[in-house]
Parts: structure tokens; sequence; C-alpha cells
């Protein structure tokens, strides 16, 4: 018998558990050697526990920083590595081929099919060509459609595994109170809120295979809400690609956003009411040339101020979801247009006043100055966090991320909500889309 091929995941505590429980787990023709993590902070310097590894790893698989690559290749004497992360450019993806093959080491990614689970009830899955284009309002927004057809909906959630992974191997969230059972990060309430808020349950977890197989007991329909811009884990009967005119030209340079693009059965173009017509055409152009059988459909992402007298005629700090400004890459996002649209005297600047976890973030992310990214992948972040905005100083914070953030900071300063939400341009096409694919 042959030796089993050595593998090492490059990942960030997502697509690469899924690959390795999808691909690898159980199968002894290969030997996962090692997990490398980047991204998010804090979640290298962890195994993948042996409860959820299976039979062929007893001890379980270490996962180390992806900065000590070149390290762990020579220690660990891979055969191949297989990327398994998202929302990073090509030539990003092909610098760390090369990288790979220098040291004598196969480069390899998945295809998509190959990872896809299939569910006993239909799937309508929820993707992005990047970070912070509108997935999770596009969310919501389907699954008051499917609620209007009778349908009983049920979301499952894109990983986000920062905790103790064997706990986490599958999450059921219908109340606020499993928030603060499975000690939910920041990013994580980011995402969960907002369904519950709507009425939904919704899955999130490490084991995906488990997480369909109790989801589907209590859904007519499962709707697939990604992360960053991640392919689906489930083999979809729908499958809706957003794209940002803001940052349009991105559907063809980034991994594996483009790869959304050319799969999707439509494409939605996000943020038309804040975006220039010629970008807006730019995608419409990309999608014929890229994936000419997709549906393209136009949407506004309307922004909405709790409070806005709180913010007029002030000098605001503008909190934005931290995942958009992080990787997602944007200077920008609803906190600032909802600022401007209700007359805020002042953006101010918080970089000069940022402590710790939130300094180093505007290092590692400079397009991120001046704005304040909601960081909060743990308990000292969140402090982090709050020691920033108190420093700062200003008459009031704009919080546009998609919870109410005071369940979770306390601040010394007056604070409002900015709110968004997914609007067609010409009503009723997504609904005719839906139908489409049940069928109804």
């Amino acid at each position: 018998m042959s030796e089993p091929r050595r593998v090492l995941i490059l990942g960030a505590a997502g697509r690469d558990f899924h690959n390795f429980n999808t691909v690898y787990r159980d199968n002894p023709d290969y030997k996962v050697v090692a997990f490398t993590a980047t991204q998010i902070p804090d979640i290298a310097g962890r195994k993948y526990p042996a409860e959820l590894a299976g039979k062929l790893y007893p001890a379980g698989i270490p996962i180390f920083d992806e900065v000590d690559l070149v390290e762990v290749i020579q220690r660990e004497k891979p055969d191949v590595a297989v990327f398994s992360y998202s929302d990073v450019k090509h030539e990003t993806v092909m610098h760390l081929a090369s990288l790979c093959i220098a040291l004598g080491v196969d480069f390899e990614l998945l295809g998509a099919d190959k990872t896809m689970v299939k569910a006993a009830v239909p799937v309508i899955a929820i993707t992005a060509v990047r970070t912070g284009a509108g997935k999770s309002q596009t969310t919501r927004y389907i699954s008051h459609i499917l609620k209007s057809l009778g349908k009983k909906v049920v979301a499952i959630r894109h990983p986000m595994p920062y905790g103790d992974l064997a706990k986490q191997a599958c999450q059921r969230f219908a109340a606020y109170s499993d928030l603060d059972l499975h000690k939910c990060t920041i990013e994580e309430r980011e995402e969960y809120e907002p369904h519950i808020d709507n009425g939904f349950i919704i899955y999130s977890g490490v084991d995906y295979e488990m997480i369909v197989r109790q989801a589907e007991k209590e859904a007519d329909v499962i709707l697939w809400d990604g992360g960053n811009n991640d392919l689906p884990f489930y083999k979809s009967d729908l499958h809706i690609c957003i794209a940002d005119p803001h940052r349009a030209g991105h559907e063809a340079i980034y991994h594996p956003g483009e790869a959304n693009f050319r799969r999707a059965h439509v494409i939605v173009i996000n943020k038309c009411d804040t975006a220039k017509e010629e970008n807006i055409v730019a995608i419409e152009e990309a999608a014929k040339k890229l994936n000419p059988k997709a549906v393209v459909i136009r949407a506004n992402s309307p922004v909405t101020c709790d409070k806005p007298e709180m913010v007029k005629g002030k000098k605001a700090l503008v909190i934005e979801d931290g995942p958009t400004l992080t990787h997602g890459s944007m200077s920008f996002g609803a906190g600032v247009v909802a600022a401007k649209n209700v007359g805020a005297a002042e953006i101010v600047d918080p970089t000069p006043y940022a402590v710790a976890s939130i300094a180093a973030t505007y290092t590692k992310y400079p397009n991120a100055k001046g704005i304040l990214p909601a960081m909060g992948y743990g308990d000292q972040q969140v402090k982090d966090l709050e020691k920033t905005i108190d420093a700062t100083p200003c008459d009031v914070v704009l919080s546009a991320t998609p919870i109410d953030i005071t369940r979770v900071l306390k601040v010394n300063k007056p604070m409002t909500r900015a709110t968004y939400e997914l609007a067609e341009v010409k009503k009723g096409q997504l609904e005719a889309e839906v139908r489409k694919a049940l069928k109804v």
C-alpha cells in the first residue's frame, strides 16, 4: 500500500474545516498534518479537536499561524497545500502558490461541487463577490419572500467558530439567550441577531453535514447565508451572488468571488442608489461576459438613521461592520452614508485614539482609517473598542453594524444606529426567481 498523501490546509477557521470534513476526514488516502490560519485574530495556536477530526486523528490536528508557513512546510513535509479561505486577491493566491511550489509542495484548490453537501429540502444560497456587498440584507429580504409564500425558513450561516470548536460543532440560535449561551462575539452577533429579530431560526458551527441534518428537520427551505465571498457549502436550487458597484471590477480579481459570479443563477447589483451608473453598467457587462445565463437585477440599499436629530450638526464617530473594512477593503459603509445624509457636521477620525488591537487593525488595514471597524473577536478586543470610543472626541456615536451594539458595549458617549435593507429597483424580480426555483 502507498503512503497517504500528506496535506496542509491553508485556512481562516471556516472553509478550511469544511473542506477537511467533506474531503479528508475518515479518508485513509490522505493525512492532514496541519492547518494554518490567517485573517481572524487569535485563531492560530489551537487544535482541530479529535471529537471533530475523526478516528484517524485521535490527537486532533494542530493549527499554526500562516506567517509561519515556510517553517510549517519544512517541518511537516506536506505533499500538497490546499488553499481554503476567502476574499483574497487572485494575485495573493498565486503568491502563496508560488511559495509552496518553490518549496516543492503541490498547490491545490478544491472544486466547488466536491465540497457541497446535499440537503433534503430546497436550498437558496446567498453569496457575494466581496465581503460587505450586502449578503445579510439580501438573506433577510429573501426570507420574507419565502415567509409570504407560506414556507418555513431556516437560515444556515457560514462558520465563525472562534471559541471551543468541539462545543461549536452545531449551534442553533432562536433567541438572544442563545447568543449569550454560546458566548458569541460581536462578529457572530452581527450575523445572527438580525435573523432572530425577524423571527427566523439560524444555525451555524463547524460540522455542516451535522448542521444541515438538524436544520432540515424544521425547514421547508434552507437559506445559505454566506460569509465573506465564499462558495456555498450546500448544493443550491437557487444561487444568488451580490455584486458591489463601489468595487466594480472586483468580480474578476478576487477568489472565490469570481467563481460565485460565474456560477450564480442570479446576480444582484446592490447599492445602486449610492453608486455611479458607469460602475453599475461595468458589472452588467462583466456578467454578460462571465455568466451570460445569469439573471441580473439592480437593487438599492437605503440607509435609515434611528435618531437623525442626534447626528445633525454634530461631530460623529462612525462605527462600521468590521469585516467590511478589514478583508473587505472598503473605506466606508452605511454609517458614513447615514451620517452625511442626516447632516453630520464632521465625521471624527478615531485613528489617533485607537488602543491595542484596534490600533493594530489600522496598521494591518490602513484603508479603514477615519472610521471605526466594529472589531470584537474576543472580550479583550471589545474592551479595546470601548476604550477607543471613550477616548475619541465626538458628540455622538453612529453605529452601522447590523446589531444593537449597545448590548455588547458600555461607553460614555450617546449612541444611535443606522440600519439598511435591500430594495429592488424593479420590484418582484427576486420573488419571481424564488418561485421559479421552488416551482410555486
